[in-house]
């Protein structure tokens, strides 16, 4: 087929309501963010941290939070200038990632209100509301994935 002939597709007024809401989701986290003065990543990391556990692995934190991992190097090294925490050696060549007293005092201070924050915001949902939400949404990720498995390498695609 021409370039050239392929059509613009309609974006269905869900497509862009489902658009906006997920970019509106994350630009709270993104706000949130910026008001401690760190990263999304970083953000995401010390989230990871109250999650997973302290101690936790660097690819369990790249898995919990889909963030590449260059990206997530690079945070935790900005993470351990600013103190927040230290990598040790774990089995082969995997590092754990553990908090200072300082980051655990920034955890406190930060994670935990966002964390408090959140709850409170997803108890203003009723118990039905909230399984219903999460089952929509893990159909509609399904669905996305499934349909974004179609698209072609750029190699591929030649």
């Amino acid at each position: 087929m021409n370039k050239k002939n392929i059509k613009k597709p309609e974006m269905s007024p869900a497509l862009l309501e489902s658009n906006k809401l997920f970019k509106e989701f994350n630009n709270i986290y993104h706000d949130a963010a910026l008001k401690l003065g760190i990263s999304n990543s970083s953000l995401d990391i010390l989230y990871s941290i109250c999650e997973l556990g302290d101690g936790c692995l660097q690819r369990d934190i790249s898995k919990s939070t889909f963030i590449p991992k260059q990206t997530i190097h690079s945070s935790i090294r900005s993470l351990e200038k600013l103190g927040y925490i230290y990598l040790s050696n774990g089995k082969g060549r995997n590092m754990h990632i553990n908090l200072t007293d300082a980051g655990r005092d920034y955890i406190k201070e930060t994670i935990y209100p966002i964390i408090t924050l959140e709850n409170e915001a997803i108890s203003s949902l009723t118990e039905d509301e909230r399984r219903q939400m999460l089952i929509l949404q893990s159909k509609h990720i399904t669905a996305l994935r499934e349909a974004f498995n179609k698209i072609k390498n750029h190699e591929e695609a030649k």
